[in-house]
């Protein structure tokens, strides 16, 4: 009897560069919700009703909140680093809109993940991912639940998925007030921003 060769199954990683080839490409169909994480193709949390009025709800409390001189972005690509490209339900950054008509924005001020079915992934894979980044502020709006997550401190940790996580981490309930670190002047209800 002959002995087969073992083969170990390996995946193929995408650098941000392929993967925005890809999509100049038509790669993808038009409203694939698909996201560079890590260097990996991720299929985006399909969105309920619930979903895209939380997204909604929590860009208009944004933009009063930031005011002028900065860009509230809903499901916008963010190019974090040479192999994450994520596309986060809502995003704080500097500027305009035309500011980013190049290159998409590399390091909002506020980063917000709206999870239903993707709270795991937000909470253990994305905040490793967007503390790696050094991302300051970031946010999981957890509509099962019905809080808001409120994250901070990026620091290295080696068990993390991207060997790093956030060191604060708080929860507020709807009753409660935020303050988002880069508009320190304002205050949210977290009622403002639940479906």
């Amino acid at each position: 009897m002959r002995t087969m060769a073992s083969y170990a199954a390996r995946t193929r990683r995408f650098s941000r560069a392929e993967y925005e080839r890809l999509i100049d490409l038509d790669v993808f169909q038009p409203g694939e919700a698909i996201e560079l994480i890590g260097g990996e193709l991720m299929v985006a949390e399909p969105q309920s009703a619930a979903h895209y009025t939380a997204i909604q709800k929590a860009a208009k409390a944004l933009e009063a909140a930031f005011g002028p001189g900065w860009e509230v972005r809903t499901q916008g690509p963010i190019g974090l680093d040479e192999d994450s490209e994520p596309d986060p339900d809502v995003a704080v950054v500097p500027g305009a809109p035309e500011d980013y008509s190049h290159e998409h924005p590399s390091r909002p001020v506020l980063t917000v993940e709206v999870a239903e079915s993707s709270l795991a992934v937000d909470r253990h894979h994305k905040s490793s991912l967007y503390a790696r980044a050094g991302l300051p502020d970031y946010w999981i709006l957890n509509l099962v639940d019905r809080v808001l997550e409120v994250y901070g401190e990026p620091a290295p940790d080696p068990s993390a998925p991207f060997g790093w996580r956030y060191a604060r981490s708080e929860v507020f309930d709807a009753s409660a007030c935020v303050t988002p670190l880069a508009a320190p002047g304002s205050s949210l209800p977290v009622s403002q921003l639940l479906p």
